[in-house]
């Protein structure tokens, strides 16, 4: 949940480091530090706070190569000035920056003073590099690969010495690192995002690997020295993807962008002449799906709530039972893992620690896995069976918007091609595909009444605490709903079933606790304008997110053109978008970057 970047070449390393920086701030952002190599030894400098305070704090003399650079996301010891990286041997001849968790650190910090060496902060991180110190070893990848070779745990990992000024090494174990080719130098991050300016051929490492970064190329192999080959790979997106465009926030610039990235999605998948999705990369023909008896769809926080709306969609117009977990319970619990199921894992960065670990164990189980993600060549990629790109362009807000609608298309996709082959009818396919090729013009639709839902998100921006409801797919569009506002309003919002009021949450109810309720217009709609009197009858404000203008007694409608009912609830979610982001903006919240988050979860 760090940033990482690293740099070896001609050019200043620190104006390259600073700006990789300052894209990778959406990983991690309580504090920031670099190192540079100059001719009199390492400069360091680090603080708490943001990319632009350490910017600000650099003199103008602070030049060298190579380089490294971290912002952080804390886990072990506070936000401070001593506890961000890059962290130093006890010479200030070695410098490293780390992303992950190292799980032995306690032990190998009671080793290391044992034996006379102070450590000065209160991070895992700071034992790694008086290992690699104490390894001494004459090449410094050797030193590298020693050091890691007593660590348990995961790493991201880039490590300079100003005694070698003509290499950085880097690793990884569990923590993306990417290393970018240039024009006569070499990078490394831990996200495209930092390389993209400066090239866009890039090559990604796998657990256990390390690289040697000169200027001139790189070399890759294992922890005991066993040299491989990485080909490089071209990044779809170039620099102008990552700008904001004249929007305040990066949040609000790609709820805008969802017009276009539901487009992508659907572009070359929709088969009208078989009323079925295209969809060649999940490897699977018709004997396999004809085989699966149950589909489990796993995935943390959006894309966990994208998962359940994905089983209900499954269920629905492929009869192949299915439900979601969250991929960190499913992990942990010893899962029956079943022959005949079939196994999705959703991760917008590919990255998700939690998600990757459940993927390993359900491939060392022996069970079939496809991979929605959006991060072509990640690591929820690269380990699946197969699966569906989003295709939905970079998303820097902490905050998913259009990845969670593209993943719901994409999984409206799968439920499609699946129920084709299935139970599903040509003409019940037509008719999904149909309302399918409405959703990018529905979802500008909703767009255009952005100012209707500022008027009703500033009317409710006090409040401290909401409820959102909703019923079977529009249960975890009210989840969804949710999460966006807690996460960038710091507003208490919380989603329950509609049926469920009764069972606990009515006790909550009354003028001061709006709910937002996700009402489609479906079969259930009768049951959820009762769910909205018993609200009512608590003299409870409700703010409905419907197609339907004529819900009587409701202090505000957010209203989304009508769509098929299976997928009417993924459009309910745009409006709840747009409403978490003008109470937020309206609150003075740092939008792109709420507290104590950070955008990919790498860390358990």
């Amino acid at each position: 949940m760090c940033g990482i970047v690293a740099y070896i070449g001609s050019r200043d390393a620190t104006p390259v480091l600073l700006e990789g920086l300052q894209r990778l701030e959406y990983r991690g952002y309580d504090s920031a530090g670099l190192a540079v190599v100059a001719s009199g030894g390492l400069k360091v400098r680090k603080t708490t706070g943001k990319v632009r305070e350490l910017e600000a704090g650099i003199p103008r003399r602070f030049k060298g190569s190579p380089g490294i650079g971290h912002t952080r996301w804390a886990t072990h010891g506070v936000p401070s000035d001593t506890n961000a990286h890059p962290h130093l041997d006890g010479a200030g001849q070695v410098a490293i920056v780390h992303n992950g968790i190292i799980e032995n650190a306690t032990e190998l910090r009671a080793q290391l003073e044992s034996e006379g060496v102070t450590l000065v902060s209160e991070t895992d991180s700071e034992v790694l590099a008086h290992l690699i110190a104490r390894a001494g070893r004459p090449d410094l990848e050797d030193s590298v690969a020693d050091a890691l070779n007593l660590v348990e745990g995961t790493y991201g990992l880039a490590v300079i010495d100003s005694r070698q000024p003509d290499r950085v090494v880097v690793a990884r174990n569990g923590s993306p690192l990417i290393l970018g080719i240039g024009d006569k130098e070499m990078l490394a991050a831990s996200d495209v995002t930092a390389l993209v300016r400066f090239t866009r051929q890039v090559v990604h490492l796998e657990d256990g690997e390390m690289a040697v970064l000169r200027a001139d190329g790189y070399r890759t192999s294992t922890l005991d020295h066993r040299p491989i080959t990485r080909a490089p790979s071209t990044v779809e997106q170039g620099q102008a993807s990552y700008g904001l465009d004249g929007h305040a926030h990066y949040l609000h610039k790609e709820i805008h962008e969802q017009p276009e990235a539901v487009a992508r999605a659907l572009s070359g998948r929709l088969d009208r002449r078989f009323s079925t999705a295209h969809l060649g990369g999940l490897g699977l023909d018709a004997r396999d799906v004809a085989g699966i008896r149950r589909i489990k769809l796993l995935g943390c926080g959006s894309a966990y709530f994208a998962g359940r709306l994905g089983a209900s969609l499954i269920e629905g117009l492929a009869r192949i039972p299915a439900d979601a977990e969250s991929a960190s319970e499913f992990r942990y619990r010893n899962p029956v893992v079943e022959p005949d199921a079939l196994y999705v894992a959703i991760s917008q960065s590919g990255e998700t620690a939690d998600t990757i670990a459940a993927v390993r164990e359900l491939k060392r189980k022996g069970a079939r896995v496809l991979g929605i993600v959006n991060v072509v060549g990640s690591t929820v990629a690269r380990e699946c069976d197969g699966g569906i790109y989003l295709h939905a362009g970079p998303e820097i807000s902490v905050a998913s918007t259009k990845t969670f609608t593209s993943t719901g298309v994409a999984l409206a996709l799968l439920a499609l091609y699946l129920g084709r082959i299935r139970d599903l009818g040509p003409a019940e396919g037509r008719r999904i595909i149909d309302a399918l090729s409405e959703f990018p013009d529905q979802i500008r639709r909703v767009l255009d009444t952005e100012a209707d839902i500022a008027g009703v998100a500033n009317r409710f921006n006090q409040s401290a605490d909401m409820l959102f409801i909703g019923r079977v797919s529009g249960y975890p569009i009210a989840e969804e709903g949710a999460q966006k506002l807690k996460e960038i309003s710091y507003i208490h919002a919380e989603a329950y079933a509609a049926p469920e009021l009764k069972h606990g949450p009515l006790a909550l109810i009354g003028p001061e606790v709006p709910t937002v309720a996700v009402v489609p217009d479906d079969a259930l709609y009768p049951k959820n304008l009762s769910s909205l009197a018993e609200i009512r009858a608590r003299r409870g404000p409700v703010i409905a997110v419907t197609s339907r203008s004529d819900i009587p007694d409701v202090e505000a409608t957010l209203l989304v053109p009508r769509s098929e009912p299976e997928l009417a609830p993924l459009l309910l979610g745009i409006p709840l978008q747009l409403f978490a982001y003008h109470v937020a903006n309206s609150l003075g919240r740092d939008i792109d970057q709420p507290r104590n988050l950070a955008k990919s979860v790498t860390v358990e």
